[in-house]
């Protein structure tokens, strides 16, 4: 089983200033919320870790939740608020994000409520985004994975919002602490841009290796993938689409990276770091193929393992 924790929300999609009536839709969202979702229609197990709220966007998150069979074994509920993410997309499908999230549930986890102890079928934990530099669950967070790190996979996606998580040195500073107990570290060009104001991408990627992690990925949009992992670099192409949005991709991938690996049987300590260049280039255009179909659709709707194999004998 995956657990993912982190930040659960509702994206509140905007229609463009001048459309009649001003259109908005809301839909379930959040980072690592996208990414249990993911794994979840991909038919791997999977559960999450943090707390929703009593409110009504809570239930429809755990709602969302159970509809793609995550477990709510490790779910928490509270009074506090849903936080709620208000999207414009731009006219290349860019979204741009405003938060609205004082004292909200998604950040309300605490490292005294984390579970004494984690199963033997729980073999990766998946965290990142801004649940990393808001309090209390970042220290939560950071207080599970230093304490499984060696006993089953970390996989961290910083997915920066510069405007949630505020001191952008300090976000930096926590996560550059994780990398020591991450074997997976999946970012996108922007993420390393903004942390640190490079387009080497292959030079972060491997700088990364050196603090820890046995695989780092970077998506960097219709370019395709590149992964680091040992002393290769590979990269991949990315498919061709007529993009509606780019809302969930990074997510979808994180989640199509992890399902493929756990049903390979490779989603353990020993697996990601023994990996081979063919298994990379598998996983890579597996989780490529199910971002893809994401990008056709409106907000984070991830596909089913059937979809992406079809998509995929399509393009092949």
């Amino acid at each position: 089983m995956i657990l993912v924790s982190g930040e659960a929300l509702i994206d509140l999609f905007i229609g463009a200033p001048g459309q009649a009536g001003f259109p908005a839709e809301a839909i379930a969202g959040g980072s690592p919320f996208n990414v249990a979702i993911g794994i979840g229609r991909l038919g791997r197990p999977s559960a999450f870790l943090s707390t929703l709220s009593d409110d009504v966007f809570g239930t429809f998150l755990a709602e969302k939740l159970a509809e793609s069979g995550v477990s709510p074994a490790y779910l928490q509920r509270c009074p506090n608020y849903t936080t709620l993410s208000v999207v414009a997309t731009s006219a290349s499908g860019q979204p741009q994000y405003s938060f609205y999230a004082p004292n909200s549930a998604d950040r309300a986890l605490t490292p005294e409520a984390l579970p004494a102890e984690l199963p033997p079928e729980v073999n990766a934990i998946a965290a990142g985004s801004y649940a990393l530099g808001v309090e209390p669950i970042a220290s939560a967070i950071e207080t599970l994975l230093r304490r499984e790190a060696g006993s089953r996979v970390i996989s961290l996606d910083p997915n920066v919002r510069p405007r949630v998580v505020g001191d952008l040195k300090v976000y930096r500073e926590r996560f550059e602490r994780l990398l020591a107990h991450a074997d997976i570290v999946k970012a996108s060009d922007e993420d390393i841009e903004i942390l640190y104001s490079t387009h080497d991408l292959a030079a972060a990627a491997q700088a990364w290796l050196q603090r820890g992690p046995k695989l780092v990925i970077v998506t960097r949009g219709e370019k395709g993938p590149l992964a680091a992992f040992g002393d290769r670099i590979v990269e991949r192409p990315a498919p061709r689409i007529e993009v509606i949005d780019t809302v969930g991709a990074g997510d979808t991938f994180h989640a199509g990276l992890l399902s493929w690996l756990d049903a390979n049987n490779l989603l353990t300590p020993q697996g990601v770091a023994a990996l081979t260049d063919e298994q990379v280039i598998a996983a890579l255009d597996f989780a490529a193929a199910a971002a893809a179909i994401v990008c056709t659709r409106r907000g984070a709707n991830p596909p089913s393992w059937t979809e992406v194999e079809q998509f995929m004998a399509a393009r092949a």
